[in-house]
């Protein structure tokens, strides 16, 4: 009966990590699985509980600083930008003219929404721009005025 309370414990802890941004509460989950697995052996409750707080404990002492290294973005940690965010210093071609409110660019033969990052600035059909910073899904450019690194 004890390893079934657990089990609910732990299904209860992994639908409320859903509903959190933190990487935390899916730790204790796994430890309320590993006092299941204890109380399935026929362990007492003060052994349950012991079990339940050193996997927690070293759950979140050694995974989640690993987690939390992964989810944080390439700049922030100084690793190799991939994905959206290696777009930022890009060269592109404008495709349909770029203001301050909208605009399309190439970019590697993709076509990405653009705008302008100086809202005066506008770019015609087969100017070269470069990205400067990234807003959703959306990229702001500046005229391409360094050399095609």
């Amino acid at each position: 009966m004890e390893a079934l309370i657990w089990v609910v414990l732990a299904i209860g802890l992994a639908i409320a990590e859903a509903f959190t941004v933190t990487f935390l509460v899916i730790f204790f989950a796994a430890g309320a699985l590993a006092a299941a697995g204890a109380a399935a052996l026929g362990a007492d409750l003060l052994v349950q509980l012991i079990v339940f707080a050193v996997v927690s404990g070293i759950s979140v002492a050694a995974l989640r600083p690993i987690i939390m290294r992964h989810s944080r973005p390439a700049v922030e940690t100084g690793g190799r930008p991939f994905g959206i965010e290696a777009l930022a210093g890009s060269l592109g071609i404008v495709i349909d003219e770029v203001t301050g409110d909208r605009g399309m660019i190439r970019i590697d033969g993709e076509l990405w929404q653009a705008r302008s990052a100086d809202d005066q600035e506008t770019f015609a059909p087969g100017d070269r721009v470069r990205v400067v910073e990234l807003q959703g899904a959306t990229l702001l450019v500046w005229q391409d005025d360094l050399p095609n690194l």
